[in-house]
């Protein structure tokens, strides 16, 4: 088994997306998660994946149980360029408008943008506003 490496300890550990038009959705992600700076971790005959993100068709083997619609998924950016960016690269590559970047009311500094990925889950790109971290995330390597 070749060695491999993890960032985790972001709340959760894994979200799996159950969509209709795998290569449209990996087109879309792949856009998006890129102006992320968060890269493909890998793909399969009918799933990809995306450090805690699974995406795969209905008939995957990892899809059980019944479809139950629409999701919201939120991903973390480093600042508001890249909120503007995530905004811009989603139209660009199958998203549908669901909120123009923007502040929002939930807590001082919270900036954000939603889409609509192809499958119409809603996807949000934010930024909490200026903080500091203990880290950018956890390495895992096994």
């Amino acid at each position: 088994m070749e060695t491999q490496e993890l960032h985790r300890g972001r709340l959760i550990d894994h979200i799996q997306l159950v969509v209709r038009d795998l290569p449209a959705s990996q087109k879309f992600y792949t856009a998006v998660l890129n102006v992320l700076e968060i890269p493909l971790g890998g793909t399969g005959e009918d799933f990809f994946w995306v450090d805690e993100l699974f995406v795969s068709t209905a008939d995957s083997k990892a899809a059980q149980g019944a479809l139950t619609g629409r999701h919201h998924l939120a991903f973390q950016a480093k600042d508001r360029k890249q909120v503007d960016a995530f905004y811009s690269e989603a139209l660009l590559n199958g998203g549908r408008d669901n909120g123009k970047p923007g502040e929002r009311p939930y807590h001082p500094g919270y900036y954000a943008a939603f889409v609509l990925d192809p499958d119409g889950n809603n996807i949000e790109a934010v930024f909490h506003g200026e903080a500091k971290r203990s880290a950018t995330s956890v390495k895992i390597t096994f």
